[in-house]
């Protein structure tokens, strides 16, 4: 029969209480493991997003005329509210556009397709470009004697104003964008594609479902979650679109462009008046947490 020593000194365990259990080793690396790796990430959202949305904050409310005087003069101002008119038309035009056109070609090259990679590759590589990068190349294209207005004249059609139209540089600036976001959108939604069960498909296809019958009522509720996270996280992106209007229009002509970034920064840096260009970004954040809200109250919840 053997007994167990006590180690001397050490506490009496009481009756029926659980032998406390070390933290294995393993689980320990793998924790340090994720905070190395996510630390960068987190030092840099709270340098330059969280610091500079108080700072925000803090420079709105130090207006030297009153607490909130600087919020009064940007809702007194005309073009506040025409800046917000322009980023919400732009807005509903160009979310659909971009979101229709990556799902379509998500769909189109999740086919067995030859030389699907390199598609993908192709349409993707406009995202890697900075925006201002994108931008001169679009202005060159878009000049009244440049490549798409050589086109229309080969063509026999006539010449178009485009940037230099007040009813063309708003359309101009829409295709402009979407040239980078569909194929970084498409991506997530190729993801989404690819994580659809494959025998979901099947078994829709031996009961006799057709191509549009499987898309709409298999492969569409599957996707739910990924297009709901695209349509959000395109919302926000082009609530923060700058620099091609600050490239190519500089909010003309006749303020058709002027979205309310751009705003934003004349306000600060050429009318000089940092409170109120920090109240209208306060205003422009509550924006964006409303919609990230409202991302949250539409996912499906987890079953």
């Amino acid at each position: 029969m053997t007994t167990s020593v006590k180690p001397a000194g050490a506490p009496p365990r009481r009756a029926g209480a659980p032998a406390r259990r070390r933290r294995p080793a393993k689980i320990r690396g793998t924790g340090l493991a994720v905070l190395l790796m996510l630390g960068p990430a987190l030092v840099a959202i709270l340098f330059f997003r969280l610091v500079p949305a108080v700072e925000a904050i803090r420079t709105s409310l130090s207006d030297p005329q009153g607490l909130f005087a600087s919020y009064a003069r940007v809702f007194a101002d005309p073009a506040f509210h025409a800046s917000i008119r322009q980023t919400l038309l732009f807005t509903v035009l160009v979310n659909p556009f971009q979101i229709l056109l990556a799902l379509g070609l998500a769909v189109l090259l999740t086919q067995r397709l030859p030389l699907v990679g390199l598609w993908r590759t192709l349409i993707f590589l406009p995202a890697a470009l900075p925006q201002v990068v994108s931008a001169i190349i679009w202005g060159v294209l878009f000049r009244p004697d440049g490549p798409l207005n050589a086109v229309l004249g080969a063509l026999g059609l006539p010449h178009q104003p485009f940037l230099t139209s007040k009813f063309q540089a708003l359309p101009g600036i829409i295709i402009l964008v979407s040239w980078v976001g569909v194929g970084y959108w498409m991506m997530f939604l190729v993801a989404g594609l690819k994580d659809i069960p494959g025998d979901t498909l099947e078994a829709a296809k031996i009961d006799g479902a057709g191509p549009l019958r499987t898309f709409f009522q298999v492969t569409l509720p599957q996707l739910k979650r990924p297009l709901l996270f695209v349509l959000v996280a395109d919302t926000i992106a082009n609530f923060l679109v700058f620099a091609p209007v600050e490239t190519l229009t500089a909010g003309g002509p006749d303020h058709s462009t002027n979205l309310i970034m751009f705003d934003i920064y004349e306000r600060a840096y050429v009318t000089g008046d940092l409170p109120a260009a920090s109240a209208e970004t306060f205003i422009l954040l509550c924006i964006i947490l409303a919609v990230v809200s409202i991302q949250f109250k539409l996912l499906p919840s987890e079953d």
